[in-house]
């Protein structure tokens, strides 16, 4: 076990000052991974995969309505096979101790099967799967593989943070994180000039390589403090299909555990507006709104600055007032965001709705990871972040399911079915905000 004085220097008692704690080591090279993932999120699951479906698909109001189901469904298909899978995670963490073993390959493999899907965009035949293009096909199956395996990733990226700093650091360094994400955001837009009138798909390439660049320093240079490997041996070992078992277990402690599980639910419904926005918010903005592809960038890009500054804002008042309220008030941000895009013809407001939803995107993330923390215990953190992965991604299985339900049923309808399936969203954060302000809580200071 590590002496006193190695604890005292993993988690120092006092709060370090701002750049001290940035700028140290493992707290830098973990936001750096933040900034390259962002790069896949933003360039591949929010502009180009999604622009890419209606180059191929759309053309008029009825099919843009199909692309968008195409689009939703197959963001619901990988969240579906997350499912199965993120159980299993929280428990190898907690077994092992162990997060980047497997961070590691699993970043590989969804910067591969982006890759692949780059280089399946470009091939030409007149073979067809079901009604579409075969190549087109392939690519929608590779993105589902890519978007299981970087949501894999996340479940073991996030788990890291408690390691980086003492209580009273975590939601500084979550901000940070997420802030510096955004960043990524900025970076991974520079493949936009490359693609000219050549098609979205000719991003899918640089954005994986980018990717893999700004992983790197983590790949190389994060270390895993020894504590945690020690604690990790003196278990037991046990089958790894027992992870199923041990998570029904925690299921059923729920009354033990009562606010992390409320919590749960209420991010469930907090995420089905987050994970569905992000992936039709660019082909929303150009078709019910008249953005042009390059009007929308200019767009995302005011919408990662916004978040920016609420990831870092809210990394202070989460700090101020405690999660709970920070989560709340994120909660409210976003219903407004949604429910002005949703209504509006003007682009002017759309720009408003945009920055809005940016400030709340970025915060849900800093303040809902910061709770997590706080309310579990110490010895089943990892247990709970695969639960807290796991509620998410059923949601984003709900939430894109239900928004491409409704405008598949509605396609006729043209424009309208998208307002509505948008403002469906508004219903979900309600149920959410009304299980939150259960959660039992004590701000800590």
């Amino acid at each position: 076990m590590p002496s006193s004085k190695e604890r005292s220097a993993e988690h120092p008692a006092l709060p370090r000052s701002g750049w001290q704690l940035y700028l140290s080591l493992p707290v830098l090279v973990w936001a750096l991974y933040d900034f390259a993932n962002t790069i896949f999120t933003s360039n591949i699951i929010t502009i180009f995969f999604p622009f890419y479906l209606k180059e191929t698909l759309g053309g008029s109001e009825t099919m843009n309505q199909i692309a968008s189901t195409f689009i939703t469904y197959t963001n619901a298909l990988a969240s579906f096979f997350l499912v199965l899978f993120t159980p299993l995670y929280g428990v190898l963490i907690d077994r092992t101790g162990r997060k980047k073993p497997f961070l590691v390959p699993l970043t590989i493999l969804c910067i591969a099967s982006t890759l692949l899907m780059g280089a399946a965009s470009f091939w030409q035949t007149g073979l067809t799967v079901g009604g579409i293009p075969l190549s087109l096909a392939i690519v929608l199956v590779l993105f589902m593989f890519a978007k299981f395996f970087y949501n894999s990733s996340l479940v073991f990226y996030d788990a890291m943070i408690s390691d980086l700093g003492n209580e009273s650091e975590l939601p500084l360094i979550s901000g940070y994180g997420v802030a510096i994400g955004y960043f990524g955001t900025l970076v991974g837009l520079a493949v936009y000039p490359f693609i000219g009138n050549n098609g979205s798909h000719h991003s899918f390439i640089p954005s994986a390589l980018l990717f893999l660049i700004f992983s790197l320093p983590l790949f190389f240079w994060y270390k895993e403090g020894a504590g945690l490997k020690t604690a990790a041996a003196d278990r037991p070992k046990s089958s790894f299909f027992s992870g199923y078992r041990e998570v029904w277990q925690t299921f059923k402690e729920a009354r033990a555990y009562r606010a992390v599980f409320l919590f749960m639910i209420a991010y469930f419904f907090f995420n089905d507006a987050v994970a569905t926005a992000i992936a039709v918010m660019g082909v929303y903005a150009t078709t019910v709104i008249g953005f042009s592809t390059g009007q929308f960038i200019i767009l995302y890009l005011v919408s990662t600055v916004s978040s920016i500054i609420g990831s870092f804002m809210f990394g202070y008042v989460n700090r101020r007032i405690g999660s709970k309220r920070a989560v709340g008030a994120v909660a409210v941000i976003m219903m407004v965001s949604i429910a002005l895009a949703s209504l509006t013809a003007n682009q002017g407001l759309f720009w408003a709705a945009g920055s809005l939803y940016g400030v709340s995107m970025g915060a849900m993330w800093v303040t809902s990871r910061t709770m997590i923390v706080e309310l579990t215990p110490e010895e089943k953190r990892g247990q709970f972040f695969g639960l807290f992965a796991f509620s998410g991604k059923v949601s984003s299985i709900v939430g894109p399911f239900l928004y491409g339900t409704i405008t598949l049923t509605l396609a006729e309808y043209g424009n309208l079915a998208s307002r509505l399936a948008l403002g469906s969203l508004i219903l979900l954060l309600l149920i959410g905000l009304a299980v939150h302000v259960r959660v039992p809580y004590a701000a800590k200071r």
